[in-house]
């Protein structure tokens, strides 16, 4: 298994960046690949995924951990994917969302297809890297 662990601060209360983190259904709106996502009461997310010129479905379960403001999660089937969302106030107006990723390389490019070795590495660490800046943009912009 590999570990990525990145961050982005945001320009937004504590409160506003965990409503718009918390919500699953808007994850198209800043996630790269993402065309359709929603949740149930149960705490079981569904995702169709655009990865290439296919599009693959991903079931995860999701814990909310409101008190924390952490949000983990772990997909159900392949590739096993293990992560989590932290969010932690700067002040009264910024936020720190620290994301972490676990995941099996080899599963990740055999699902979603792309490089091997050190450059997959990169990639996952670019596209997770590009999702918090979505995330930024998406949050400070009030959507």
């Amino acid at each position: 298994m590999s570990t990525l662990e990145k961050h982005v601060d945001v320009g937004v209360p504590i409160d506003k960046a965990w409503d718009s983190l918390h919500h699953v259904e808007n994850y198209s709106r800043f996630v790269d690949g993402v065309r359709d996502a929603r949740a149930d009461a149960k705490g079981r997310a569904h995702l169709s995924i655009e990865a290439g010129d296919h599009t693959r479905e991903l079931d995860a379960d999701y814990h909310d951990h409101a008190e924390n403001r952490v949000l983990e999660w772990h997909t159900r089937g392949t590739p096993e994917l293990t992560g989590s969302f932290s969010l932690l106030p700067i002040d009264k107006n910024h936020t720190r969302v620290q994301a972490r990723l676990e995941y099996d390389p080899d599963a990740v490019r055999d699902t979603f297809g792309g490089p091997r070795g050190f450059a997959q590495a990169n990639a996952v660490e670019r596209v997770v890297g590009n999702d918090l800046e979505h995330f930024r943009k998406y949050v400070e912009q009030g959507r």
